[in-house]
């Protein structure tokens, strides 16, 4: 065994001869570098690891293989009340891993000092780096997003073989190609498939976590959703990309699942506590916890910084991924003196070589002080937008005055994105998300039912702009179930004509349920599974002829702000809309005439868009035409009936 020169990378890098292994720590007093066998289960030998003036400590194993299964001990002081965990007892994974042998899961002993924890804590795996060819993203800002938690969306696919559901392969089974292919999906957004444990109060009652929202190893997939590594998801990723659909990750850099002071002792924590997490200025004891999960990664950092961008150019350069949606992203950007748009982690993206031309999408908000900045991150950022969820919702749920504030948003919320001189909205749009009801709950339940999470309902959201049509869940009253499905058409018509990116849940399309659980994080069963054979056929039909309409009117999906002549805002009558229309408490009326191109007429042309909020059928007149009439598209080739239908959206375009 021999020590290398000081040039190398962190984590584990095959050379010719052997393995190098190299993991930060500042001040631990000794770590050790374990090795196991292929099961992972019996200990071989344990190497004292050289520190060198960086913090770094690394050791050169010769003749250690591709497959070798190793972790890390860190000895030192333990005093928690000082912020410093070092228990040579705890077997801990290094943070640069790239494979485990095994996922995670809970155990009381994580957290109790001196008791060994090899026999419960997954090995990393040494692997060699798989370089894929890259190309330039196939998503584009304005484009159709479908988030997707792997699992839930193909445990119960009829086609999908057995043994490959609730993987990501079985994204690129033909059958869900098929449905990604017949809604026009842009790029998919994967819910987090990188490993990660369940919180604590989980098993106790029964539950795990379905989301994945609680990592431990940021490079590491999770072997539960990917068991064939890197590699099954380099080729779902080039499956995918066959079919122009580009793949997201949806990724967490603002917490890991070690959790609060009595959480478990796993890997950062135990290696160099306070580096790798946020602490109370003058009481290193005490963690800072602008995430709601115990702790919060100290993105400001230079090791933990590193760390990040090795994370993201580790899934671009291996599986050539379009880019990435950052959970809780306002901690990216938290400094010692809040939120800055330019943190040095958020410019360092933004300006990195291989990431600058990659898709990012900020969630842009923490529980921290002044942790809700939407519109206030960086270009090229895109930013989920909650106002637009919201002002869409108490619109069509028949709040007063939400007119103006649901045009706003339609238009692309430029009272929000033009703030710091931006020409263009950089809003993901979107009804609902994995956090929060269904579309399809949205409109069936007025309060969250999460009973079966085990906190007696205290959890998930209270307020929920939601409505349920003359009945509070399951229902079998035929008047009460059609208004439900009426309003799902009208939101999702809404969605797809709203200017800039959108995003879809997957199975909102079709009528999910959960029943009206609105936090279902916990909820690995058959009430987060997508029921196939339960969805509306004539809903994903609907979603799947905006979606194309979408595509066929570039002023749909255009991300600069609209301009002068652009569009007119007009009564059902067709006459503009005055100060006193758009001010009236409960006007729910609204035709937009836009001017766009046609791609499949090949020319300009108007495209009318007719909201009916009311439960009534509303008058309309159309303009008169420029060309040979208007046709609807919704009914399609038909032309206009002079009326609107209750809690509709139709679509017009002048045939010429």
């Amino acid at each position: 065994m021999t020590i290398t020169a000081p040039s190398f990378a962190p984590g584990a890098t095959l050379s010719g001869d052997g393995v190098e292994f190299a993991v930060y720590s500042r001040d631990a007093a000794r770590v050790e570098l374990c090795l196991f066998d292929n099961d992972g289960a019996k200990e071989l030998a344990r190497l004292a690891m050289g520190r060198d003036e960086s913090g770094f400590h690394r050791v050169f194993v010769e003749g250690a293989t591709e497959g070798t299964r190793y972790g890390f001990r860190a000895d030192g002081i333990y005093s928690p009340d000082h912020g410093l965990w070092f228990d040579p007892a705890k077997l801990l994974v290094d943070p640069y891993a790239k494979q485990l042998d095994r996922a995670f899961r809970h155990d009381g002993r994580l957290a109790v000092f001196s008791i060994d924890t090899a026999d419960i804590v997954p090995k990393a795996v040494v692997v060699r780096d798989r370089p894929v060819a890259i190309e330039p993203p196939i998503f584009r800002p304005g484009g159709f997003v479908y988030e997707v938690a792997v699992r839930s969306f193909t445990m119960l696919h009829p086609e999908v073989p057995e043994a490959m559901r609730g993987t990501v392969a079985a994204l690129a089974h033909p059958a869900v190609l098929a449905h990604l292919k017949r809604l026009g999906v842009d790029a998919v957004e994967l819910m987090p498939i990188t490993a990660w444990i369940d919180e604590r109060h989980l098993p106790p009652l029964g539950l795990s976590n379905s989301w994945g929202y609680n990592p431990i190893a940021l490079m590491a997939l999770d072997p539960r959703l990917v068991p064939g590594g890197m590699k099954e998801l380099a080729d779902t990723v080039a499956a995918l990309r066959a079919e122009n659909i580009g793949v997201i990750l949806d990724l967490v850099f603002n917490h890991s699942g070690e959790s609060d002071r009595h959480g478990a002792t796993l890997s950062m924590r135990g290696l160099d506590n306070l580096t790798y997490y946020r602490h109370v200025p003058d009481r290193p004891g005490e963690l800072i916890n602008d995430t709601g999960c115990g702790n919060t990664i100290a993105g400001e950092h230079p090791v933990v910084r590193q760390l990040v961008l090795d994370s993201l150019r580790h899934f671009v350069r291996h599986a050539g991924v379009d880019g990435f949606r950052f959970d809780l992203a306002t901690i990216l950007g938290r400094e010692a003196d809040g939120f800055s748009a330019g943190s040095a982690l958020l410019s360092e993206i933004c300006a990195d070589p291989l990431l600058k031309d990659r898709v990012l999408i900020a969630e842009p908000w923490d529980i921290g002080p002044g942790g809700y900045q939407l519109g206030n991150f960086p270009t090229p950022f895109l930013e989920w937008n909650d106002r637009y969820r919201d002002d869409t919702r108490t619109f069509w749920r028949g709040d007063s005055h939400r007119l103006g504030a649901f045009v706003t948003a339609f238009a692309g919320s430029s009272d929000i994105f033009s703030r710091h001189g931006g020409e263009e909205t950089r809003s993901v749009n979107f009804l609902a998300a994995h956090d929060g009801f269904t579309l399809m709950d949205l409109v069936s339940h007025t309060v969250k039912h999460n009973g079966a999470n085990g906190e007696d309902n205290r959890d998930g959201h209270n307020e929920n702009h939601s409505w349920n049509n003359g009945a509070e869940g399951a229902t079998t009253d035929g008047a009460v179930l059609s208004a439900r499905r009426a309003d799902v058409k009208a939101l999702i018509s809404s969605l797809f004509l709203s200017r800039g990116t959108i995003m879809l849940t997957a199975g909102d399309e079709g009528g999910r349920s959960q029943g009206g659980n609105n936090n279902a994080y916990c909820q690995d069963n058959a009430i987060t599974w997508m029921h196939w054979d339960r969805l509306d056929d004539g809903l994903i039909e609907h979603a799947a002829m905006l979606s194309t309409i979408r595509k066929r009117f570039p002023a749909l999906s255009e991300t600069a702000f609209l301009r002068d002549g652009d569009v007119e805002w007009l009564t059902l009558s067709g006459h503009p809309m005055s100060v006193a229309d758009w001010e009236a408490p409960f006007n729910g009326t609204l035709l937009a005439l836009f001017r766009t191109a046609d791609l499949q007429q090949q020319q300009s042309v108007r495209l009318a868009i007719a909201i009916n909020r009311t439960h009534g059928e509303q008058a309309l007149a159309l303009p008169p035409s420029e060309g040979h009439g208007w046709v609807s598209l919704i009914s399609v080739n038909q032309p206009p009936v002079g009326l609107l239908f209750p809690r509709s959206v139709e679509i017009f375009v002048e045939k010429y």
